[in-house]
């Protein structure tokens, strides 16, 4: 058995396996695998994350930022920080992951021009560790043509393109943070961006369901949750970072240190890609104006004569109502765009924003057409 290549040596060449994957070997045919625990090393191969190890380690070692989507139990979180001489940051995006959203990581990574150059130019036809549906990944694509990420050919644009693929994040999001750059609120939008990228801010004790409620009201911005997250960081900070005012404000003191972490994080990021860092100073419509050119996709409008909150889909006319958790539940702005979807007995939109219609077809006028935003009484 040939052995795997190591970080820090020539790279290596390109073999099909049985399975028409693509693997990475080196000049050498040593039978030696180097490993003294045999039944160790077994279990290990087993893992789906196992047949991507070496195309993994050498995109780790050429890459700073490397994405990685597999489903639970891939051993994606246990066996890839094991490599050793590298300095491995996890981002975990906790919020549930639609299937076009995933394909879309995907779909960004494995265009990036080094993979190109390693020969992977059938997307569609691409082995995927977890491989989404022809369907999705049609639709990722055009999401993302439509983002400006890809261009006519498939291929990764000068330079959102490559800027999105340096930021690790939902592209979504990337693109969020990139508009923001032109609407002057970058800040602003890095911070929505670092919120985003955990499971919720808010602490939650059984029996306090009242108290939780009044101390969002003590945030809540009429624009909607990713305002409302403004004003809990800016409070967080004026406080001093204090896990007693988190305390006061049922506000979960580790969920926004990890905010913080990751907003330097992105900040840094944004700078080296040529986003200047800059606040809108309070002008809240230009930050839901950079929530909408990266969130258009998930447009949604209030049904004419709704009784119960029903929202449908701009594009694909889904059933959608506001989660009990945003700020603008019950209140049912007639335009919105949210960040993920919950599904129970019903699809719940989280992290909500109302918007202006007219800016869908600013943002992205090839993927809207004028006619299909005047929703007609039913």
């Amino acid at each position: 058995m040939s052995r795997f290549w190591k970080p820090g040596t020539e790279k290596p060449r390109l073999v099909d396996d049985e399975e028409g994957g693509v693997l990475f070997y080196t000049a050498s045919s040593s039978s030696s695998s180097g490993y003294g625990h045999a039944s160790m090393e077994k279990q290990r191969q087993r893992l789906p994350v196992f047949k991507y190890r070496t195309a993994i380690l050498y995109l780790v070692e050429k890459h700073a930022t490397t994405i990685i989507v597999g489903e639970t139990g891939s051993g994606k979180t246990t066996q890839i920080p094991q490599g050793r001489g590298f300095n491995v940051e996890i981002f975990y995006v906790e919020e549930p992951v639609s299937d076009y959203i995933r394909a879309a990581v995907s779909t960004v990574n494995a265009i990036h021009d080094e993979l190109k150059a390693l020969g992977i130019d059938n997307i569609l036809g691409f082995d995927w560790p977890a491989s989404p549906s022809p369907e999705a990944l049609i639709r990722a694509l055009e999401v993302l043509y439509s983002l400006g990420i890809l261009d006519d050919d498939a291929k990764l644009t000068s330079p959102a393109g490559f800027q999105v693929a340096e930021i690790p994040l939902d592209p979504m999001v990337s693109k969020m943070i990139l508009a923001s750059n032109d609407y002057g609120c970058s800040e602003e939008a890095i911070t929505i961006a670092a919120v985003l990228s955990i499971q919720s801010i808010w602490f939650s004790v059984r029996g306090a369901q009242k108290e939780l409620d009044e101390a969002k009201l003590r945030f809540a911005a009429a624009e909607g949750d990713h305002i409302t997250f403004l004003n809990v960081y800016k409070g967080f900070i004026q406080s001093g970072k204090s896990s007693n005012w988190c305390h006061k404000n049922h506000i979960n003191y580790h969920s926004m240190r990890k905010v913080d972490e990751i907003r330097q994080q992105l900040r840094r990021i944004a700078q080296r890609i040529g986003i200047a860092l800059k606040s809108c100073e309070g002008d809240m419509q230009v930050v839901r104006k950079a929530v909408t050119a990266g969130f258009f996709a998930n447009a949604c409008h209030l049904e004419s004569f709704s009784h119960n909150g029903l929202y449908k889909t701009v594009r694909g006319s889904q059933e959608v109502y506001i989660h009990p958790s945003s700020v603008l539940f019950r209140v049912n702005p007639k335009w919105v765009v949210f960040h993920s979807i919950v599904s129970t007995d019903r699809q719940y939109m989280r992290n909500v924003i109302s918007i202006d219609p007219s800016w869908l077809t600013d943002t992205a006028p090839q993927f809207y057409q004028h006619q299909q935003l005047n929703p007609r009484p039913h």
